[in-house]
């Protein structure tokens, strides 16, 4: 190796450890897909809305776009965990806003959920298991490796999960003061408005503070190491003592 080839090759783990962050966060979160997903239901709420202040045909046309989606999924044979966050997400809504009367209500869910999330990813950093850590472990095939073998990569998702906490907690800021202050239209607008820049600004801050952390630790091809050098140990043992065997009746037959 030429002292011009360690650099090309320190660029290229690189570029190969940024594609490996990437697609792992577009599998996290969803990606684009994940998106219009989230915004959909919530972006035809306040549309119907807006035009004729119908709450309940409002909340029919959101839950059944929102069970569309899971059903495109479903035919299409592909993961159906962030529809199905956003079906459930939507029927609480639903549900609020038919018992209680108030249209407002149909963000009620999503709005608390947010809250909780953000204070859930300072909590747990705080308590040294950043939850951004617990959702991209087993993305990465880490798993909890980061928490005591990894320490580069704990303080990067202890700084990720920081990011995420505290955009949450600002979103929510903004929120709930609409929701005790403005109508149902003007929260709805400026909900659909704060979906998805603050994700989208969040993941990035992840995205960066993870490509600069270490690699992490695949526990699943060390497990599967430590079976075979195991069988392989096994195997000579059992080698070994054919070899013995043998060894012996070579002498008994001698004697």
């Amino acid at each position: 190796m030429t002292s011009l080839d360690k650099p090309t090759e320190d660029t290229q783990a690189d570029d190969d450890a940024r594609a490996v962050t990437e697609a792992a966060l577009f599998e996290a979160f969803g990606g684009v897909r994940g998106m219009v997903e989230t915004v959909l239901p919530g972006l035809l709420f306040v549309t119907i809305f807006t035009i004729n202040k119908d709450l309940h045909l409002s909340a029919i046309a959101a839950l059944v776009v929102s069970l569309l989606l899971v059903v495109v999924r479903l035919v299409m044979r592909d993961t159906v965990k962030h529809a199905f966050s956003g079906v459930f997400g939507v029927a609480f809504g639903v549900v609020f806003a038919m018992m209680t009367g108030n249209a407002k209500n149909f963000y009620l869910p999503g709005m608390l959920y947010t809250l909780g999330l953000g204070l859930a990813y300072v909590i747990t950093t705080l308590a040294g298991v950043p939850l951004m850590g617990l959702i991209l472990g087993p993305v990465f095939k880490e798993n909890l490796s980061w928490r005591t073998r990894n320490p580069g990569r704990k303080k990067a998702y202890s700084k990720a999960s920081y990011a995420w906490g505290g955009i949450l907690l600002a979103k929510c800021a903004i929120l709930f003061p609409l929701y005790w202050w403005a109508d149902t239209a003007q929260l709805g607008w400026v909900l659909v408005a704060l979906k998805i820049p603050p994700f989208l600004l969040a993941v990035w801050l992840t995205w960066v503070f993870l490509a600069k952390a270490p690699a992490p630790i695949d526990v699943f091809a060390e497990m599967e190491a430590e079976e075979k050098a195991e069988e392989e140990r096994k195997a000579a043992q059992a080698a070994d003592r054919g070899d013995t065997e043998a060894a012996g009746g070579r002498h008994r037959r001698e004697a």
